[in-house]
């Protein structure tokens, strides 16, 4: 019998642990390429990484710039055209990318601190109402032009 309390004693730490926090979600490889022209608005990128539970991206936004939306290119009629969306979901342990030519963010009117400083931290609101804070490397249109070329995306994102 003391062999027995003996075990279950030294297994309790061990079931406590798998009661941990589960894992969060969370976003990285974000990256801005900037417009050319001031007046059109700069595309973003990032990977969104589900944790244990899945969530939604519900909005992004930043006081870096005047506004932030969500859009999507998708083929219609032969021809790449671009659609906003509402809300993204993010699988659990999965992982969606807002990459050039599909998923990605219209930024309007990226301010010149975060030029200048070379970066613009972007919230994103997630539908368990976590907000999650990223910084996003900037990167102007010629430094941009050589990873956009293999990316297949659409004029001006």
């Amino acid at each position: 019998m003391r062999a027995a309390l003996a075990l279950i004693a030294l297994a309790a730490p061990l079931g406590l642990a798998a009661c941990g926090d589960p894992a969060p979600s969370y976003v990285d490889q974000a990256w801005v390429r900037l417009s050319p022209n001031k007046d059109t608005p700069s595309a973003g990128y990032f990977v969104a990484h589900g944790g244990d539970a899945g969530t939604q991206i519900r909005g992004v936004i930043t006081d870096y710039a005047l506004k932030v939306e969500m859009h999507e290119s998708v083929m219609k009629d032969g021809v790449m055209a671009m659609q906003p969306i509402e809300s993204v979901d993010v699988p659990p342990k999965g992982e969606v990318a807002f990459a050039p030519g599909g998923k990605h963010l219209m930024i309007f009117g990226v301010n010149d601190t975060a030029i200048s400083r070379g970066k613009m931290q972007l919230t994103f609101l997630m539908g368990n109402g976590d907000r999650l804070l990223v910084d996003a490397v900037i990167r102007k249109p010629e430094a941009a032009s050589a990873p956009a070329a293999k990316g297949g995306a659409h004029q001006g994102h």
